[in-house]
């Protein structure tokens, strides 16, 4: 992960980054960490300019950070951002191994139970930005520590070349229907937020119809049973489905949006029984060698007008509750008409989800084909 030849900046795309990241990750959690970080090191000691390199860690993708980066620094000159783009699971470890030795100064991006476990382990400093008062779903326990700045629906994913939208799977329990056999491509949900969100909201419905979580982990092998892949990388994901390797996923809503007006064959659905919406937050990293410009940026990210940016340009669902109607694209109002918004406990999945995951990695991944 050094330079892109500019100076020693970070690499701004970071997929090399990721798939490295991605393939070592299911195996070797902290060797992943202690290696990504040392790589990291020299890149961010050098610079051949006077700028404040800021630094961020993130799940959003080029297309979003690029986009902010550059808004960014037409108000902040005087800030060079450099960013590394990982996936939630990916970020917690790494700054996990960074604790004595902070080399990012925000963490933008990732449901609150990721959050939640990086306040548990000190690695949030308390920020409470100016826009803190103008957005849903801030809980108390956050204790200032990180805020929501968009939401993110989970959908379900198709190739529309192949698959007529009312053939598509219109509810989680359709993907396990015998015509998908071998036509779902998965990313690896130990990398990913918003996967580890749909395996919670899987095994949450488990303990809420059966007492346990023996029917969530069960449905999981099931589907494990229906996967052709686990993909390391979002991108890969958005391929194999392009390219009809497979032809069905789980994902969220903004990858999908992206990748159709790149003219990828996408179309989605929203499941019919409900989805899980995360609260993808934002937090000032404890030891931030550059609080001033990381606050500014946090500022900057749920302000009204990188709000409707990162709406109008990389189709984020915004967290402010207070964007004039007329304004958001039209695509926004859709969302909040068709999405039905599954009822999660994300406490109990903050504090259990970690074992969860572990067990269906365990224990599930890779078995599903045995059940038949």
């Amino acid at each position: 992960m050094g330079g892109d030849g500019k100076g020693g900046r970070l690499r701004k795309d970071g997929n090399a980054d990721a798939h490295l990241l991605g393939r070592v990750l299911s195996r070797s959690r902290v060797l992943l960490t202690a290696l990504s970080a040392l790589t990291a090191f020299p890149a961010l000691s050098c610079t051949r300019d006077h700028r404040i390199p800021l630094v961020l860690y993130s799940p959003h993708g080029r297309d979003q950070l690029s986009l902010l980066e550059q808004a960014f620094e037409k108000l902040r000159p005087d800030v060079d951002v450099r960013w590394l783009d990982m996936g939630s699971q990916e970020i917690l470890d790494r700054l996990r191994f960074e604790r004595v030795n902070p080399q990012a100064d925000v963490w933008f991006g990732g449901p609150s139970t990721i959050f939640d476990r990086g306040i548990h382990d000190s690695l949030l400093a308390p920020y409470r930005p100016v826009w803190a008062d103008k957005v849903a779903g801030a809980a108390p326990d956050q204790a200032g520590f990180y805020y929501p700045v968009y939401r993110t629906p989970a959908v379900i994913a198709y190739n529309s070349k192949a698959v007529q939208r009312l053939e598509a799977p219109q509810d989680w329990d359709d993907v396990l229907a015998p015509r998908w056999k071998d036509k779902i491509i998965i990313r690896d949900p130990m990398a990913s937020g918003t996967m580890r969100a749909i395996w919670g909201l899987i095994i949450l419905r488990s303990l809420r119809q059966t007492g346990d979580t023996g029917w969530g982990m069960r449905w999981l092998r099931r589907l494990d049973g229906q996967t052709k892949t686990y993909t390391i990388s979002p991108a890969l994901l958005y391929e194999k489905l392009a390219r009809q390797e497979g032809l069905v996923s789980l994902w969220d809503l903004q990858d999908i949006l992206i990748s159709q007006s790149k003219g990828m064959p996408l179309g989605y659905v929203f499941p019919r029984s409900g989805t899980v919406v995360i609260d993808d937050g934002i937090g000032l990293v404890r030891g931030s060698r550059h609080v001033e410009a990381a606050k500014a940026f946090i500022d900057y990210v749920g302000s009204t007008e990188a709000q409707l940016l990162t709406a109008r340009q990389v189709f984020r669902l915004p967290a402010r509750t207070d964007l004039p109607p007329d304004s958001t694209p039209p695509w926004v109002a859709a969302v909040d008409r068709d999405m039905i918004v599954a009822e999660i406990d994300w406490g109990l999945l903050s504090r259990e989800g970690p074992a969860w995951m572990a067990y269906w990695d365990q224990h599930v991944r890779g078995t599903g084909n045995r059940e038949r």
